[in-house]
């Protein structure tokens, strides 16, 4: 599955963007999606993950509240609604696939550039 994230911008503190990520391939509704951040001279940490049905979603405590992912499944499409946004929620942010079989997330997309100012 290819994947293709968009969406990002610059926003001030406070204010709302929606990721958008659109996988190419088969079987997109078989694939758990998960997006996660890698801000500037920091390592990539995960931000939420949804299951293939859309019935289970975990976030990082950081995000937690603020930041809501779903999927169409009709569309192959995840996306990561985000409000209250804060500076420190600056950084690329970068969605990924996986399996039910695979251990980690081989699939990845080529990351969109949110910037929080204050």
């Amino acid at each position: 599955v290819q994947l293709q994230a968009s969406g990002g911008g610059l926003v001030q503190a406070g204010g709302s963007l929606r990721l958008s990520c659109t996988a190419s391939g088969r079987a997109f509704s078989s694939y758990s999606l998960g997006w996660f951040r890698q801000a500037p001279g920091k390592q990539r940490e995960f931000v939420a993950t949804i299951n293939s049905s859309g019935g289970y979603t975990y976030y990082a405590d950081s995000v937690k509240g603020r930041f809501t992912i779903s999927r169409d499944n009709a569309k192959n499409t995840v996306y990561l609604q985000m409000v209250s946004l804060k500076p420190e929620d600056t950084a690329i942010y970068y969605c990924a696939a996986r399996r039910v079989s695979d251990s980690d997330y081989p699939y990845w997309g080529q990351g969109t550039q949110v910037t929080v100012s204050s």
